[in-house]
């Protein structure tokens, strides 16, 4: 059999023996239709916003509209979405301010020529840009205590705004339970200090803080109270296939437009898992395998698939490298995985570090299984620092796994980690 596996802005080919292939999992979205074109289907959304008010309604006379955005490491197809919301704030209101707030968490901060790429030169050149810091405690508001009893302080911008919107997009989170809605705020535009508390490592280790999961997830909880503290009036929200092509759209008010979004989504990305001693699979490619600190994501595909001691094999380029020293040294400074999982499972929600979410799941699937990273776009030395292998090829990656779990042993491939829920 035959695959093509998402890489970088292409795919990368591999060929196993049809009797080896324990089973293939991909999500519905593939081969779902929809029945308009990708701008007809964002504007369907707005006309008939999910309990609420039309936006071009809540935008009259307002004076300072701010719309978050995802920022250069997700595939909103903004260049869509963007031109859309802003005839729609600007029908019936055209003397606003309106400010486009680039939500990168705490990501490396989106660059011009990133910007003009995700949303087009015209409206980088006339449209009111500011990319967020969570860094930057000056620039933050105090928005109250979250549940689990952290500090919520999101950028003053947003605070200050008469209208606080979103767009994005909803995909399976790892540990989310679903991007989108309320995420845009949370991690988005937070303040490094609650960003930290929310990811922290008694979260993560809990059961219901996983993918396609929203009841009783504790990150999802926070994240919540944080877009309501906000303010956060009107999502809009596409859901994307393996082309990055919108195929579904949702808009209105933040949790209920969202879940709706998610109920979609699930009906799409739901599989049940295949045991193997292989799992083969993907972030998706470009621009969500850019680096190793994405990559983690589609790796929870393949652990909720490989038999303890198995190889799961992952295609990414990491052109950007390990995505975050913090998150680099975390993993490569301990002995081991292993030794690094005890370590980061018994960090206090006070004491989370940098970066540190990711890392704790990481080592949770080294502890599980092989992992063989298929790039050729990054040293070597990163992957094998971090307690990992590399291939340049699938056919290679395959050649190591042999080794490990033997010649005859029984593979699974995911094309695309990041756009299942893989469930037992």
């Amino acid at each position: 059999m035959k695959f093509e596996i998402p890489y970088y802005k292409g795919y990368k080919e591999l060929t196993i023996g049809e009797e080896r292939v324990a089973g293939v999992l991909t999500s519905r979205s593939e081969t779902f239709r929809p029945d308009a074109g990708e701008t007809e289907l964002v504007r369907r959304a707005l006309a008939a916003p999910v309990d609420s008010r039309p936006l071009c309604e809540m935008a009259k006379g307002k004076k300072h509209i701010v719309i978050i955005s995802s920022d250069h490491t997700r595939p909103v197809p903004s260049h869509i979405t963007m031109p859309v919301l802003l005839e729609e704030v600007r029908r019936y209101n055209t003397d606003c301010r309106v400010t486009i707030l680039i939500a990168t968490g705490m990501h490396r901060p989106t660059t011009r020529e990133e910007l003009i790429a995700k949303y087009g030169e015209a409206i980088v050149e006339k449209e009111e840009i500011i990319v967020h810091d969570a860094y930057k405690d000056d620039e933050m508001a105090f928005k109250g205590i979250l549940p689990s009893g952290g500090e919520c302080w999101i950028n003053r911008v947003a605070d200050e705004a008469d209208l606080l919107i979103s767009e994005g997009f909803i995909e399976p989170h790892f540990f989310a339970g679903f991007s989108g809605g309320r995420k845009s705020v949370l991690p988005g535009i937070a303040s490094k200090k609650t960003v930290l508390w929310n990811h922290n490592a008694l979260f993560l280790a809990n059961k219901h803080a996983r993918a396609g999961i929203l009841a009783d997830n504790p990150v999802h909880r926070d994240m919540v109270f944080a877009a309501e503290a906000a303010g956060l009036a009107f999502i809009l929200n596409v859901v994307i296939n393996s082309e990055k092509k919108v195929i579904a759209a949702f808009a209105g008010h933040v949790t209920k437009a969202h879940e709706k979004g998610c109920e979609f989504v699930s009906s799409l990305a739901m599989v049940k898992a295949i045991p193997a001693d292989i799992a083969v699979t993907s972030n998706g490619g470009y621009p969500l395998d850019q680096n190793m600190y994405q990559t983690v994501k589609g790796l929870t595909a393949g652990e909720a698939c490989v038999r303890q001691g198995g190889v799961i094999i992952i295609s990414a380029s990491c052109s950007d490298g390990n995505g975050g020293d913090f998150f680099y040294h975390l993993i490569a400074d301990q002995p081991s995985a292993q030794a690094a999982y005890e370590a980061l499972n018994s960090v206090p929600p006070e004491k989370t570090e940098f970066d540190q979410w990711e890392a704790q799941i990481l080592s949770r699937i080294l502890v599980k299984a092989h992992v063989i990273v298929v790039s050729e776009h990054c040293d070597p030395k990163m992957f094998t620092d971090m307690h990992m292998s590399h291939a340049y090829t699938l056919d290679e990656a395959m050649r190591l796994a042999e080794q490990i779990v033997g010649s005859d042993s029984r593979v699974t491939v995911i094309p695309d980690g990041i756009a299942v829920i893989v469930r037992a």
